[in-house]
C-alpha cells in the first residue's frame, strides 16, 4: 500500500500545474465554508443570546393551556402554591439548571394622570430575574439598574409615547381573576430599552407589587423562566424536566404542566433555522466544487495515461491495484486540499475575530461578531471533502482498472 501511495504522489507531481489548481480550488471551497459557518454561527448564537438573556430564558414552564392563551395573559391559568412546589422540586433536582425566575404576568392600564394606555407587566423577584436573564438590567438606559418595590421599569416606546421620565409618578390599574379592579401608584425607576421580539416591550415591577395590584391572597405564578449552565445541554435538560413533570396530571386527567424551549416561544427561531438551512446549502456547494474538480482531474488523468495503464496491466498488475492507485490520487487531492483549506480558514477566522467587527440586531447596537470554529466542524468538513474526492475518483479509477491491456497499448 505504501508503494501505491508513492506512485500516486509521483503521478500528481508529474502534472504540478493541474494538481496545484485542483488543490487550490478545493482549498478555496473549504475556506469559504469554514468562514461562512463561523460567521453565521456567531450571528446565530448572538441572536439567541440576545433573546434568551434579555427576557425569555432558555426554558419556560407554565400551567397546561397557558401558552395557547398567552396573548390575553390569563390569570386563571396561573400556577398555585401546591403545583409550584412540585415544579420547584423538579427544577432543584437537575444540577444543570443555573437559575430560575418566577413571574406574574398580567395586562393593565398605564396612566400618567393625563393619558392612559395598555401595558404588559411582569412581576418578578429582582435577584432571581437578573440571574435568569442577565441582560435584562443592561437594557435600563435611564435610572438605576434595579427593581424596587413601589417602582416600575417602563418600556422605552411607552415612555416616549406617554412622555414619562425617571422619577415621575404613574398609576397602574389591573383586573384580578375575580373581575375586581385595583390600582397602585408607582414611581418610574428606569426606562427599559426595547429588545427584539415579543416580550421585549414589557414593563417590570416587583412581584410583591404585582400580588398587591391583583389582590392575591396566596402565591400564584404565571410562568417560571429557567437558565441553564450550558446552553448546549438545552434538549437534554428539557427532556429531563419534561419527564419529571409528566407524572403530574390535572383534574381532567391530562398533563398539569407544559414545558417549552425558547425556540417554541419566539418567532426568531425561524431565523435560526434559515441560518442552518443556508449553512447546509453552502456545504452542498462545497461538495459540488470538490466533486467536479476531482472528477475532471481524474478523468483527464486516465485519458492521458491510457498507454501507461496498459503497460502496468500487461506486466501483471492486478485491476484492484490499478483501481486503488487512482483512488489514492483522488484521496491525496482531497486530503491536501482539506489541510491547506483548514489552515487558511482558521487563519482567516482568527483575523476576523481580531478585527472586532460589529453589527446591529433590532434595537441592539454595536454587537460584537466573534467568529469561531470548533474542531468538530473542521473534522466534519475535512471528512466530507476527502470522502467526496474518493467518490469522484471512483468512476475514472474503475474505468482504468477494466481496460484491456492490448487495446490500451494500441491507444495513440
Amino acid at each position: 500500500m505504501f508503494d501505491l501511495f508513492k506512485i500516486a504522489i509521483r503521478n500528481l507531481l508529474r502534472y504540478r500545474r493541474r494538481t496545484l489548481l485542483t488543490v487550490s480550488l478545493v482549498s478555496i471551497g473549504v475556506v469559504s465554508v469554514l468562514v461562512f459557518v463561523s460567521a453565521s454561527g456567531s450571528f446565530k448564537n448572538m441572536m439567541i443570546g440576545q433573546i434568551t438573556d434579555s427576557f425569555l430564558g432558555h426554558i419556560q414552564i407554565h400551567k397546561k393551556g397557558y401558552v395557547a392563551s398567552i396573548d390575553s395573559l390569563p390569570l386563571t391559568l396561573n400556577l398555585g402554591s401546591n403545583t409550584l412546589e412540585k415544579v420547584e422540586k423538579a427544577i432543584n433536582e437537575i444540577p444543570d439548571i443555573e437559575a430560575y425566575s418566577k413571574r406574574i404576568k398580567f395586562g393593565g392600564m398605564f396612566s400618567n394622570f393625563v393619558e392612559t394606555t395598555n401595558v404588559r407587566l411582569n412581576g418578578v423577584y429582582p435577584e432571581d430575574e437578573a440571574r435568569t436573564v442577565p441582560l435584562l438590567l443592561s437594557r435600563v438606559r435611564e435610572g438605576e439598574r434595579t427593581i424596587r418595590t413601589g417602582e416600575i421599569l417602563v418600556p422605552e416606546l411607552l415612555a416616549k409615547g406617554m412622555k414619562v421620565k425617571v422619577g415621575d409618578t404613574v398609576v397602574v390599574i389591573a383586573t384580578n381573576r375575580d373581575g375586581s379592579v385595583n390600582g397602585k401608584q408607582f414611581q418610574v425607576g428606569g426606562i427599559l430599552e426595547s429588545a427584539t421580539g415579543p416580550g421585549g416591550r414589557d414593563g417590570y415591577i416587583h412581584i410583591d407589587d404585582a400580588a398587591e395590584i391583583l389582590r392575591m391572597d396566596t402565591t400564584q405564578i404565571s410562568e417560571i423562566a429557567i437558565r441553564l449552565k450550558d446552553f448546549d445541554k438545552l434538549h437534554e435538560v428539557f427532556d429531563r424536566l419534561k419527564d419529571k413533570l409528566s407524572n403530574e396530571v390535572n383534574k381532567q386527567g391530562g398533563p398539569a404542566f407544559e414545558v417549552h424551549m425558547w425556540e417554541k416561544l419566539s418567532p426568531f427561531y425561524n431565523i435560526a433555522r434559515m441560518i442552518d438551512i443556508m449553512t447546509f446549502f453552502v456545504k452542498l456547494m462545497l461538495i459540488a466544487i470538490v466533486l467536479i474538480s476531482i472528477m475532471n482531474v481524474m478523468v483527464m488523468a486516465v485519458y492521458e495515461r491510457i498507454r501507461e495503464i496498459g503497460t502496468i496491466a500487461a506486466i501483471g498488475t492486478l485491476p484492484g491495484k490499478i483501481l486503488a492507485m487512482f483512488l489514492i490520487e483522488g484521496f491525496s487531492l482531497g486530503f491536501f486540499g482539506a489541510v491547506v483549506g483548514n489552515v487558511l480558514g482558521v487563519a482567516t477566522i482568527s483575523i476576523l475575530s481580531m478585527a472586532k467587527l460589529t453589527f446591529n440586531f433590532g434595537r441592539q447596537k454595536g454587537l460584537l461578531l466573534s467568529p469561531g470554529i470548533n474542531i468538530q466542524d473542521i473534522l466534519l468538513i475535512s471528512i466530507m471533502v476527502i470522502t467526496i474526492s474518493v467518490l469522484a475518483s471512483l468512476q475514472p479509477a474503475y474505468k482504468a482498472s477494466k481496460m484491456n491491456p492490448i487495446d490500451a497499448l494500441r491507444h495513440v
